[in-house]
């Protein structure tokens, strides 16, 4: 296998985790010469990370620097021409589908089923491949998944959805092993299955399979050796290593509708509501457009279930239970005892038109799904940058 140099520094990678598998991931990518990256991560660097995470120092976990800042000064130190942007968000909710659609591939580093089933969400409907990455203990997994030929939603099955909403980082198996002694061994394992990852990510992205005048466009996985469609498995204990069939694609799994096509839009996150709808029904000559939150919602109050004493709220539904934590009337709470009441769809109807659409939870450089006189359309909201 032959990789060309000039291939290699114009691949655009977004990593997703930067925990001591996306360490190395990142750490490999510099090091091979890529040089467009986008790292994701939302949480800060602690002293425990320092001893599976080259990209970490002691002054960064003293400061509680975020990861994502961390480890971009570090990788513009090895490699002063690598174009390096930290994203501190979940990928969840604060990675605009816009930017990913620029990504030639995605690379998954997390540690939990709903992070890389997000992940597979956002590459599905952008029309982009990723890699997945898991370790535990001395094991390891890496797979490929694209569009057309495996999901990994599809690979869950009915037990593996269910468990989706469940968070089970690794990084309590780490804590629990230091208190009891034990050397932690992710380090290890980390560098074997990040390795894999990038070797991986850059044969879909530099040694696609090429067309001919009788064959259509495939995604870039399309060749023999990708993981596309199998599980590398590695046993650091027993030093097993092999690969297992792991391919599932359903035509009628919602997960990885593709949006497309995208069409531009003079709207920005900084549009008020009002605004925005006002400027799509002038863009479309339309009479009605409405707005679909499709990851989240718009929160305007929460209120106690014995009765209808209102708090306000006026978030995106993804901070409603750290606001309910943190506010007086409502911390000690269980959840359970709260309605919430939300908004999905957004038109102008829409109470809090004052709004824009960044405070009622759109990312920058996301695409939104518009309903345009009863005519479904992919739009690209304008970057802030």
């Amino acid at each position: 296998m032959e990789l060309r140099q000039d291939q290699v520094s114009a691949t655009r990678v977004m990593v997703v985790g930067c925990g001591a598998l996306g360490n190395e991931v990142l750490k490999n990518l510099v090091l091979m010469g890529v040089e467009h990256i986008v790292a994701v991560d939302f949480d800060v660097v602690e002293m425990g990370n320092l001893s599976r995470s080259v990209l970490f120092c002691r002054s960064d976990a003293q400061q509680g620097r975020l990861k994502v800042e961390a480890a971009a000064e570090r990788l513009r130190t090895m490699n002063p021409d690598a174009d390096v942007r930290g994203i501190c968000g979940d990928v969840a909710y604060d990675v605009g589908l816009g930017l990913i659609r620029q990504m030639d591939v995605v690379i998954g580093c997390v540690d939990s089923r709903w992070a890389r089933f997000c992940i597979n969400r956002l590459c599905m409907r952008a029309g982009v491949p990723w890699v997945d990455g898991g370790i535990d203990g001395l094991e390891g997994t890496a797979r490929v998944f694209a569009p057309g030929q495996n999901c990994y939603a599809c690979n869950l099955g009915p037990e593996g959805r269910r468990d989706l909403a469940r968070r089970m980082p690794c990084s309590g198996t780490i804590r629990r092993m230091e208190r009891a002694g034990s050397a932690p061994t992710t380090s290890i394992v980390a560098s074997v299955i990040g390795a894999v990852e990038v070797q991986e990510a850059l044969k879909i992205t530099t040694l696609a399979q090429p067309l001919t005048e009788t064959t259509h466009p495939q995604p870039l996985p399309v060749r023999e050796g990708s993981l596309c469609g199998r599980m590398f498995y590695y046993d650091g204990e027993t030093m097993n290593v092999r690969t297992a069939h792991y391919r599932a694609y359903d035509d009628d799994c919602a997960e990885h509708e593709q949006w497309e096509p995208v069409e531009s839009t003079t709207v920005g996150r900084n549009h008020t509501v009002a605004d925005a709808i006002r400027i799509w029904r002038m863009e479309w000559g339309a009479e009605r457009v409405t707005l679909s939150l499709v990851n989240d919602c718009f929160v305007d109050y929460v209120s106690r279930r014995d009765n209808d004493e209102r708090v306000a709220v006026m978030l995106p539904g993804r901070r409603v239970e750290a606001f309910v934590a943190e506010h007086a009337e409502t911390s000690g709470l269980p959840l359970g005892s709260l309605y919430q009441h939300e908004y999905r769809r957004v038109d102008e109807t829409f109470p809090y038109g004052q709004l824009t659409l960044a405070q009622i939870g759109i990312p920058e450089r996301d695409i939104v799904r518009v309903t345009v006189d009863g005519k479904e359309k992919f739009l690209e909201v304008k970057s802030d940058k």
